[in-house]
This record gives C-alpha cells, structure tokens and sequence, in this order.
C-alpha cells in the first residue's frame, strides 16, 4: 500500500505562523504537523509515501530526509504550479505514483491511528471516502451526500437540507480505483479552469458513475488545521489524547507548540 499526502500549499489562512513555514512544517509538539502524518501511515503499514510539495520545498524535502530509514520510503513529488494552482494539479503531478492501491490525504488533516484502520478495514470498494457526521455544516466544509453506504455528490455548494456528512480528506483508491482516478484526473486537467479546482470535484463525478462508496469515521477524533481557531480545536484534543493512555505516543506530544 502506497500514500500520496497533498502538501504543496502555503497555508495563507494561518499567517503569520506560514510566512516562512509551508503550514505542512509548522510544529506541533516537538515534531512538524507532516511527521505525525507520516508515522500514522506508517503505523498502518503503509510504508511508501509520496509528499507532494510546493511553497518552502526544499525545507520540506530535508525534513523527508530525516524521516526516511530503510523500512519507509519517503518520495517529495515538487508542484511547479502551487502559487496559481489548487489540489487537483499536485493530484496531475502525482499521477505516476498512482498505479496501484493506494491512500490519498491532505497534508493538514490531523486524525487519531484509528480512522486510518477504519478506512483500511472498509469495505472493497474501487473508492472510499472518509466522512464524519455533525448537526450543522458552515460554508467551508467539504459537504457530502450519500445513500445506502454509496457516495451521490460532495462539493462545498450543496444545499443544507440535502448534506449528510463531511469529508475528512482522506480517501482510499483500491483494485481499479487508482486506474479511475488517474484517467479521471487527466481528463479533467484538459479543461480550461481546471488548475483551479480540487480533486474531490473528480471525485464527485466518479460518484455520479457509482464508483464511490463512503467509510463513516463517527465517533473518532480528527480536526483540519486551517484557521487559528482550528488549532484551538487542536489544543483540545491533544489535552485529551495527553489523558488517553493507550493513544499513540505521536498524538501524546502535540500540544507544546498549539
């Protein structure tokens, strides 16, 4: 099993925390926000990552080098094209890396060991989406309708009396799902505005086709770190990780820097 994380964004929305750090760097406890990624993956036995980056590159590509020991392979896949570009280009950049099953996550997703083995515990499925459900979702929020289990739409856009859950940005590619993707992703790279969408605007129509299914994360313990807010929410479950001990020490040491 190979991952591919989508790193190659500056994080604009956390500045001035990003404006020397690609957000994928700043420090969370006494390690970057990507290595806790990393060993999570790992973790899982996922020992063959793919980091696409972007802003501040080559500092992301020193950490990758320190990280790397024999048993885990860690590949930068450098985005020429992040400054004017959203995720569905570093989705382009990747595709090579995009041949066999396969995790794909946001480089600024921070979930607990146990999401991770959910998705890969999930049912076969050519595509599997992560989602959570909550009582309200705001503007931001990667919204998702589903039915029986199967992905019918996600975009940000879609009408509130129709959304049942969210997308935690991390998605699982298995049997012909990588080879779906991969032409899904190309072909829409030939379309004029596509360097300004994200890839889960493919994803959305491969769920037209019945390709997707969706893995429920209820009841486990993530946050998206976009906003200052958000690493308020961090702080609060890194105190309650801290309390838990049978979490992973990589959950236990992320509060200092929060």
């Amino acid at each position: 099993m190979k991952a591919i994380i989508l790193s190659a964004g500056q994080g604009k929305r956390l500045l001035p925390l990003t404006s020397e750090l690609p957000k994928c760097l700043l420090p969370v406890g006494d390690k970057p926000l990507i290595a806790w990624q990393i060993e999570a993956l790992h973790a899982a036995g996922i020992d063959d990552i793919a980091v696409v980056t972007g802003f501040g590159a080559r500092q992301v590509d020193q950490l990758l080098c320190t990280l790397g020991r024999p048993a885990l392979r860690l590949t930068p896949v450098f985005n020429p094209f992040y400054a004017v570009a959203d995720n569905l280009a570093s989705c382009w950049i990747a595709r090579e890396r995009m041949g066999e099953d396969f995790v794909l996550l946001n480089g600024d997703t921070l979930f607990e060991s146990q999401v991770i083995e959910r998705l890969l515990d999930s049912p076969p499925a050519p595509i599997s989406v992560t989602i959570d459900r909550k009582p309200a979702y705001d503007a931001d929020d990667m919204k998702v309708r589903s039915r029986g289990g199967r992905l019918l739409e996600i975009g940000k856009t879609l009408p509130p009396d129709l959304v049942d859950g969210e997308s935690i940005g991390l998605l699982l590619f298995r049997g012909h799902g990588p080879k779906l993707f991969r032409r899904a992703v190309e072909e829409a790279m030939t379309e004029g505005e596509a360097v300004r969408w994200w890839y889960l605007s493919v994803i959305d129509r491969l769920a037209r086709e019945g390709q997707v299914l969706v893995t429920s994360i209820e009841g486990l313990e993530w946050t998206e770190v976009d906003y200052l807010p958000d690493l308020v929410r961090a702080r609060a479950l890194v105190r309650h990780w801290n309390g838990a001990h049978a979490r992973p020490a990589c959950h236990r040491a992320l509060a200092a820097s929060l």
